[in-house]
């Protein structure tokens, strides 16, 4: 588990590069002011207040590709939980700072999922008029 990258993994890096493509700015691996330091979001859109995370498949017990080890299931299966119910509450967290948050899982096309998030950019910087 040493060994697992924290930031800049192939899925996230994909993920970024497309969003750079469509003209999106991002700062990432960062904790949004005003909640817990150690929730960090690997992607971080400040002016529309999106927290963007690129979920492993096996770490964040995807329902798709997520399996368990045949070797130490029961430990597995409370690690992976862990892993999950911490992720709902980073993401509580977030929302009751104002942040949308959003999670693409690593299997998703990287420019569909950039295409989403231009959206979510689009509707959360478009201010009414007074």
């Amino acid at each position: 588990m040493r060994r697992m990258k924290r930031s800049g993994t192939r899925p996230e890096l994909a993920l970024r590069s497309a969003l750079h493509g469509l003209g999106l700015r991002f700062v990432v691996d960062r904790a949004p002011p005003g909640t817990d330091r150690r929730r960090r979001v690997d992607i971080l859109l400040r002016g529309a207040r999106i927290a963007l995370f690129v979920d492993g498949c096996f770490w964040h017990s995807c329902p798709m590709h997520g399996q368990l080890p045949r070797a130490n299931r029961t430990w597995w299966r409370l690690k992976l939980r862990g892993v999950v119910l911490r992720d709902r509450d980073t993401d509580a967290q977030l929302t009751a700072a104002g942040w949308l948050v959003v999670r693409v899982w690593e299997h998703e096309d990287p420019a569909e999922a950039a295409e989403r998030v231009r959206g979510l950019v689009a509707l959360r910087t478009t201010r009414p008029a007074s």
